[in-house]
């Protein structure tokens, strides 16, 4: 029997913290889905931890691969997924157990293509922030202009997608792009007139603590240039439309660099001297503008 669900979840280095992403998953009031376990060339040893909780439970499914980056363990995990509808979920995270029962309850109740959930960060332990996702309108235009302004999250793992979306829309990951390469997914797929669900509760624990290793966590050369390669797949992918999107995508990485100090004063003017009047426009706050503008001045 197909499953309704496919849960996709890359793994890397990741044997502190996978047992209980996983026995979220398992454990789950929803049972018709199949879990799939990327393991990405992990050198530690989060693939026999995969392997065992796979002679376990039937619905388990694991594939070992090369290493190649989250977009290749993600884009795997598409490729081999059998499910009406798919989600991601990442090892150091966790979810409540009734996440897949009622996300796929709104999913077919509004016969839905992506169906959309407010979230949890955790911050310390035993403390959590809840966040909102503000869907103003289902038309999947409009929640792609609150996506690209960044009134909603880009991450997948909030967001129950059919499965046929990849495909009959031709949808995949980037080679190699390793940040906000689920972000430009939900882009893809929202320029199409998929039929948006949203439902005002969160189920989904994104953990801001655990995992010292993320790259959402150290910023580095590496890290502007992985998001220099994001917004140059995200232009090629509005082309031409959305400007504004895109403009405040460029903005937020502009200020970012410039906060995390990782170019000398010469070295971010020139980077973004020209682009200063197109940009400010996009920069939140009245402080960061005066020193977005005082750093390309110089």
């Amino acid at each position: 029997m197909q499953p309704a669900i496919s849960v996709i979840v890359p793994v890397y280095k990741a044997e502190k913290y996978i047992q209980r992403c996983v026995e979220s998953i398992i454990s789950q009031t929803f049972t018709n889905f199949e879990l799939i376990l990327v393991n990405d060339g992990s050198p530690d040893n989060s693939g026999l931890i995969c392997d065992e909780y796979s002679r376990k439970d039937p619905r388990i499914k694991v594939i070992h691969k090369e290493n190649g980056g989250v977009a290749s363990a993600r884009q795997c995990g598409i490729d081999n997924a059998s499910g009406e509808y798919t989600i991601h979920a990442d090892p150091d995270d966790w979810m409540e157990p009734e996440e897949l029962e009622l996300l796929y309850k709104k999913a077919c109740e509004k016969n839905a293509d992506i169906v959309i959930s407010d979230f949890w960060v955790d911050v310390e332990k035993e403390k959590s922030i809840y966040r909102h996702q503000a869907i103003y309108s289902e038309s999947a235009n409009i929640v792609l202009d609150q996506l690209l302004m960044h009134h909603l999250h880009g991450g997948l793992w909030n967001k129950l997608i059919r499965t046929s979306c990849y495909r009959n829309y031709g949808i995949g990951f980037v080679e190699g792009l390793n940040y906000c390469e689920d972000y430009l997914v939900c882009v893809k797929i929202l320029m199409n007139n998929v039929k948006v669900a949203y439902i005002d509760k969160a189920f989904y624990h994104y953990d801001n603590i655990t995992n010292d290793n993320s790259i959402t966590r150290k910023y580095t050369i590496g890290t502007f240039k992985q998001r220099q390669f994001f917004i140059e797949e995200l232009g090629k992918t509005l082309k031409g439309s959305h400007k504004a999107g895109l403009l405040k995508n460029r903005a937020s990485v502009a200020m970012e660099c410039l906060s995390h100090k990782i170019f000398t004063p010469k070295e971010y003017k020139s980077i973004y001297g020209g682009q200063k009047w197109q940009l400010i426009r996009y920069i939140t706050g009245y402080k960061n503008k005066i020193k977005f503008l005082k750093a390309t001045l110089l």
